[in-house]
């Protein structure tokens, strides 16, 4: 959820700070007063075009930073992790735009580009209100919502499994039916080219094992001579060696010892040495001994290591991966010998997967038009209590064409509405007027609040062209959505304001040289004052204290 907005040059706001909290939040002021403004700058730091002219007429650069607690949203912790932008729990949008044009995008202090924290602001706040942010347009996010309420996970993984398959076999049957038009000169290839490794006849890892063979022969000269010079200076001088020097230290060190203890662990320490030395010379005689000088072996291992080389060098690989090699082209030749039954095999696999999926798809089409009538009659019903009778909410299902298979199925969705009595259901992306279509999504989000994916639902012109009992309906749809997301409500009703977990006012304020904009957290008695300023205008009377008093009573105690 949204935690923490800072704005700093932007319009006529000099510098504001605002804490948000979780439940609903209604954001009230004169009209005029600069809600629309804060709406601007939030879409900024989400994404939005920027304009120069929304910078502070004295300023050279505004900046808008966005902060979120993504605890519980695994979906946007994930995405931060596949794009390297993770930083713990924290998600900070921050958006900076310059008198010059420039315009820079950070996301947990790393610069992205506009489509990125657009993309990420899509998964944290939908504005409802204004098309811009509105993800219930998108026709993904629609058969997300209507999935997510059908509860049908299985019947999605069925699909999406035999769709995967399916377009496995497909993409083998086209590299096949391809390959048999030059069938015969790759095969006349393959096999020259499987006899030639044949014939090398290549051994796993023989080529290192080669190379180290050559590098010893080649220098079993200079290791001989090395090896018989340590084995003398250790053991076979006549006069002296380390073996005999050492012992001779060792026995008279063991005499001297007798007198003061103190030496007893440099003695035990110089034997286990003795011990190390004669283990050496062990080693180095056996090491000697298997040492030769072979011209005609040296020949040999180079020889064989040349066609080894220049067969890589032919097949433009690595002397290391000759073995692999051999075995894919082996492969492929067996494949092209018994192409036509392979063929065979893999049209009626094809044949078998095909109807799989139309099987699984047919499913999931039966679950999804049983789910959506279900949420068109809830829905509907919702858009009855919010100022549109007579409004009706269908979700239209249509089949793709079958060569538009897709790995969600064979269904076009598209949520279709209309607001009033007698007229026909229009996609919804067509609704004209802002208040409908934000009560609209009001409606669709009330009844799908536990499916809900973007935490963060911030309601604009939701209580246009309504009052009374209608707003106050509105006002407590709101209430119950904020219980399961985090809901701001910007709202000139007080009927809708009375029914908020929080409140803060936005106004002008004036020092004769420029207006600003600021923006106040309400406490309970001010929240009192607000609304009955909403309810009376200008002349706030006793009569309008105690109505807003017990509007903001009866809200709490619901």
């Amino acid at each position: 959820m949204l935690l923490h907005l800072t704005i700093r040059n932007f319009a006529i706001i000099d510098a504001l700070e605002l804490e948000f909290e979780s439940g609903l939040t209604a954001l009230t002021g004169e009209t005029g007063a600069g809600k629309s403004i804060l709406l601007g700058a939030l879409g900024l730091v989400l994404g939005d075009r920027a304009d120069n002219d929304s910078i502070k007429q004295d300023a050279d650069h505004a900046e808008i930073v966005a902060e979120f607690d993504i605890q519980s949203n695994e979906a946007v912790s994930s995405w931060l992790v596949e794009q390297a932008l993770n930083a713990d729990d924290e998600c900070i949008l921050r958006r900076r735009v310059s008198k010059d044009g420039r315009s820079r995008a950070y996301i947990n202090g790393t610069p992205v580009n506009l489509q990125l924290i657009r993309e990420l602001g899509e998964m944290l706040i939908d504005i409802h209100g204004q098309h811009e942010h509105q993800s219930l347009m998108k026709p993904v996010v629609q058969r997300q919502l209507l999935d997510d309420y059908a509860n049908h996970a299985n019947l999605i993984e069925a699909v999406s499994n035999a769709f995967v398959q399916l377009k496995l076999v497909d993409e083998q049957l086209q590299h096949l039916e391809q390959a048999s038009s030059d069938r015969n000169n790759r095969l006349d290839l393959l096999r020259f080219q499987t006899q030639e490794l044949d014939a090398l006849a290549l051994e796993e890892n023989e080529y290192e094992e080669i190379n180290e063979q050559h590098t010893r022969l080649a220098h079993a000269e200079k290791l001989t001579t090395t090896v018989q010079q340590s084995l003398e200076d250790l053991h076979g001088g006549e006069e002296s060696n380390i073996q005999s020097s050492l012992s001779h230290v060792i026995s008279s060190l063991q005499n001297i010892a007798e007198v003061d203890e103190k030496l007893n662990p440099v003695v035990d320490l110089l034997v286990e040495a003795q011990v190390q030395i004669d283990e050496g010379i062990s080693q180095l005689r056996s090491y000697g001994d298997s040492l030769e000088l072979n011209p005609a072996e040296l020949e040999n291992v180079e020889q064989r290591l040349e066609v080894i080389i220049d067969l890589a060098r032919k097949h433009r690989v690595e002397p290391e991966t000759l073995t692999e090699l051999h075995q894919q082209l082996s492969e492929e030749l067996s494949d092209l010998d018994h192409a036509d039954e392979r063929l065979e095999e893999l049209r009626a696999e094809y044949k078998t997967l095909e109807q799989t999926y139309s099987n699984a798809a047919k499913s999931l089409s039966n679950s999804r038009n049983k789910a959506a009538k279900k949420l068109n009659k809830a829905i509907t019903s919702s858009m009855q209590t919010l100022g549109m009778g007579g409004g009706q909410f269908i979700i239209e299902l249509t089949q793709n064409d079958s060569d538009k298979r897709t790995a969600h199925g064979t269904d076009k969705i598209e949520f279709t509405v209309t607001a009033n009595s007698g007229q026909a259901c229009k996609a919804l992306s067509r609704v004209a007027s802002g208040g409908e279509l934000a009560r609209i999504s009001l409606a669709i989000q009330m009844i799908t609040a536990t499916q809900a994916r973007i935490p963060t639902l911030i309601f604009d012109e939701v209580d246009s062209g309504v009052g009374g009992g209608i707003a106050e309906i509105v006002g407590q749809h709101l209430r119950t959505l904020g219980k399961s997301n985090q809901v701001v409500c910007i709202t000139h009703l007080p009927q809708v304001a009375s029914q908020a977990h929080n409140h803060m006012r936005v106004h002008k304020q004036s020092d004769k040289k420029q207006t600003t904009t600021g923006v106040d957290t309400l406490n309970k008695q001010q929240r009192i004052e607000e609304i009955a300023r909403m309810l009376s205008g200008v002349d706030i009377t006793q009569q309008s204290l105690a109505h807003a008093e017990e509007m903001i009573s009866r809200a709490e105690e619901a």
